[in-house]
């Protein structure tokens, strides 16, 4: 099944569009090869560098060590052969992708597979992950950055390899799923963990992982577990952290919502409403210290939510500074992320260049 998208980033009339680079330059690249590259953004006359906080990779050695079950780790999606980034002609596809998009730097993240494991073999894969993902970062410091993977089934385990991340692996924080195999990260047991991103300053990127215990309504056509399951699996983790009073303990906590935050940005106020409708559902010993809406502005939220409209009903919500551009990449949910930014007539230039990677270079202390 194919659709004819209506154009999201067009001025004009409403047209349409196929994936495509029509209109880039074709400019060289390092290794002597030509490929379209989109034109820098200049805004009131300066360069505006743009950077992707949500982009993937995967590293072999760490598969391996699923055995059997390394199959139904890779999704049956386009662009996953793209995901390796072992060798030097992967690299130079995945920098062909980003001068392709305009994208300046990438933050890879790898998205937690691993939470069922036990602590040996969990530890052993985080640890391929880490260093590889600091080696890749080091040979390439101005186009890579990257979120550290954690064990978080074992919390004590995953304080010690945030912090080593962090500190020996110069990493940016750590890439964590919308629950840890079924279970919330807002509960106590995993407190330490948040504790220790909040001490060394650094961000908990929450990437989803759809909602499993919803998998036979999401049966059948139009691929709902994920296009609901992991919206949705975004938007309970971040509820779990405004509810159960996770951003009281840890006000200066740093956390950032895949897809836009999931359906948080679009339907917040609800949750304004909900004690009051039905005191006898919430816990009275949790007294939270602003409106559950008033948490979401110290949520960061990436770009991926597909229209102008979307994108400015997001800024409106939770402000232009707590917004990064996200792709997805190399997986082809966003193929124009610069351009979705800057067709967006409501956003201002200065929050324009906020959004594209002012924000991302402030939040995790970015060199280019």
């Amino acid at each position: 099944m194919s659709w004819l998208l209506p154009s999201s980033h067009s001025h004009g009339a409403r047209g349409f569009w196929f994936c495509g680079c029509a209109g880039l330059p074709i400019v060289p690249n390092e290794g002597g090869a030509t490929s379209a590259r989109r034109a820098p953004v200049f805004i009131r006359g300066q360069r505006a560098r743009a950077i992707d906080v949500h982009a993937h990779c995967y590293f072999q050695a760490a598969l391996d060590l699923m055995g059997a079950e390394a199959k139904s780790v890779l999704p049956p999606v386009k662009g996953v052969p793209e995901h390796f980034l072992q060798v030097e002609q992967q690299l130079a596809t995945r920098f062909a992708d980003m001068d392709r998009m305009g994208v300046d730097m990438q933050v890879l993240s790898i998205n937690p597979f691993w939470y069922k494991q036990d602590r040996e073999t969990a530890e052993a894969i985080c640890r391929i992950h880490n260093t590889s993902l600091a080696e890749l970062c080091a040979r390439h410091p101005t186009r890579l950055a990257a979120f550290a993977s954690l064990p978080m089934q074992f919390p004590d385990l995953a304080v010690a390899m945030l912090e080593e991340a962090v500190l020996k692996f110069g990493l940016k924080g750590a890439a964590i799923g919308g629950s840890v195999a079924g279970q919330d990260f807002a509960l106590p047991q995993f407190h330490p963990v948040l504790a220790k991103a909040q001490e060394l300053g650094v961000m908990l990127f929450i990437h989803p992982q759809s909602t499993p215990e919803l998998a036979a309504r999401f049966k059948g056509n139009g691929w709902l577990s994920n296009v609901i399951g992991n919206p949705l699996d975004t938007t309970i983790a971040l509820q779990k952290l405004i509810f159960e009073g996770v951003f009281d303990k840890f006000p200066e906590l740093k956390v950032l919502g895949a897809h836009g935050g999931g359906f948080l940005g679009s339907y917040a106020p609800r949750m304004d409403r909900s004690c009051f409708v039905s005191p006898q559902n919430c816990n009275a010993d949790i007294a939270l210290q602003k409106k559950p809406t008033d948490y979401i502005r110290q949520i960061y939220f990436d770009s991926l939510v597909f229209t102008g409209e979307a994108l400015r009903h997001l800024v409106a919500e939770v402000g232009a500074s707590q917004i990064m551009i996200g792709t997805d990449h190399p997986i082809p949910w966003e193929d124009d992320p610069v351009g979705h930014v800057m067709a967006t007539p409501e956003i201002s230039p200065d929050d324009q260049r906020a959004i594209l990677g002012e924000n991302a270079i402030r939040v995790l202390k970015l060199k280019l």
